[in-house]
């Protein structure tokens, strides 16, 4: 796991800003708002969750958009148009089914990208409330998931990102507005891109975990593996690295992570990490915040008010405590809160 956990750049030396730690990990799911600005917190020094909003609004050098399995992810700008042709495509299918099921046809559909497209083209940036607006005014369903199924597959079709952020929420932008003209690459090196970049935040790991983080299927995987089999080192358990992979020193330091974590993301089994407490971080596709100490999750935690509330799986060393509280502190100023430090509650 300590391999694994250098991968994820937390251990080492930290990443400069919100960029790099994107660049090392390659893809942050996305959907959570606190969780995916607190997961460049414990792999970077100094940084602030303004700064990652900045990347995402001022500099525009990270975009959020659905891309891997479906789920909205934090990408590099440079990565978007390459894992948009990858990863996307095996999604359409399921999004119309969808929007079916949600009683929007086939040529509602049609409609409802042409009319998002339309919207932010002359309005743009706007938000999900507007352009829910726009289609209702324009007869097209929206009710239930019908409208975030309509928006998904304006992503889907390459139209519209999340662009900048107006107030709490995250407004859409078209793709080419927000980002310029964008280049695909070929398939084959994108696929080589996508075996290398996965290896350098996640590596060791198999190729049925990557096939799994990107929602590909096995053979594309192996394809892209195959591509850079010279840039690969043998290892005795099968799994994969980079020869150029960073050795690993010592591991990291006890850590509050947040939501959707992409430490609990990369890999087929959460096994080393959680143990038999899976089913107390994952329920139902919510994977909730975490303590993290001699890489294993110790508890989950939760804000309230300014202060951590800690939930421990079982008592920690006095040591280990005081560290996650001075880590506590860093959250809060993090977050640009008042902080009233760490409250360990039993499990």
């Amino acid at each position: 796991m300590r391999a694994q956990l250098r991968s994820q750049l937390l251990c080492g030396p930290p990443a400069r800003d919100p960029v790099a730690v994107v660049e090392g990990l390659l893809a942050v799911q996305g959907q959570d708002h606190r969780g995916v600005r607190l997961a460049i917190r414990p792999r970077s020094k100094g940084l602030t969750a303004d700064d990652v909003d900045r990347a995402l609004t001022a500099d525009r050098s990270l975009v959020i958009t659905w891309l891997n399995r479906g789920t909205l992810h934090l990408v590099r700008r440079e990565d978007y148009p390459w894992l948009h042709s990858l990863t996307t495509p095996p999604i359409a299918t399921a999004n119309r089914r969808r929007l079916a099921e949600e009683g929007v046809s086939s040529s509602d559909g049609e409609r409802g990208v042409a009319l998002i497209e339309r919207s932010l083209a002359a309005n743009g940036p706007m938000t999900r409330k507007q352009l829910g607006e726009k289609l209702d005014t324009a007869g097209i369903p929206t009710r239930g998931q019908a409208l975030i199924h309509l928006l998904i597959a304006s992503s889907l079709a390459g139209l519209a990102v999340r662009g900048p952020m107006i107030g709490s929420e995250h407004a859409y932008v078209l793709t080419r507005d927000w980002l310029g003209e964008v280049t695909a690459l070929d398939r084959d090196t994108a696929l080589a891109e996508l075996a290398r970049r996965y290896l350098m935040g996640h590596a060791p790991a198999s190729d049925r975990d990557l096939a799994k983080w990107a929602g590909l299927p096995l053979r594309d995987v192996r394809r892209g593996l195959a591509a850079i089999a010279s840039e690969l080192h043998p290892r005795t358990d099968g799994r994969l690295e980079l020869a150029n992979h960073p050795k690993v020193g010592s591991g990291p330091p006890p850590r509050l992570l947040g939501a959707f974590d992409p430490l609990l993301l990369g890999w087929q089994s959460r096994l080393p990490l959680l143990g038999s407490h899976r089913g107390v971080v994952t329920t139902n596709g919510i994977f909730r915040p975490i303590a993290l100490v001699d890489g294993e999750a110790v508890g989950t935690w939760r804000l309230d008010g300014g202060s951590v509330r800690l939930t421990q799986f079982e008592a920690v060393t006095p040591k280990a405590e005081a560290a996650l509280a001075t880590d506590a502190e860093d959250v809060a100023r993090y977050l640009g809160i008042q902080g009233t430090g760490l409250v360990v509650e039993p499990g």
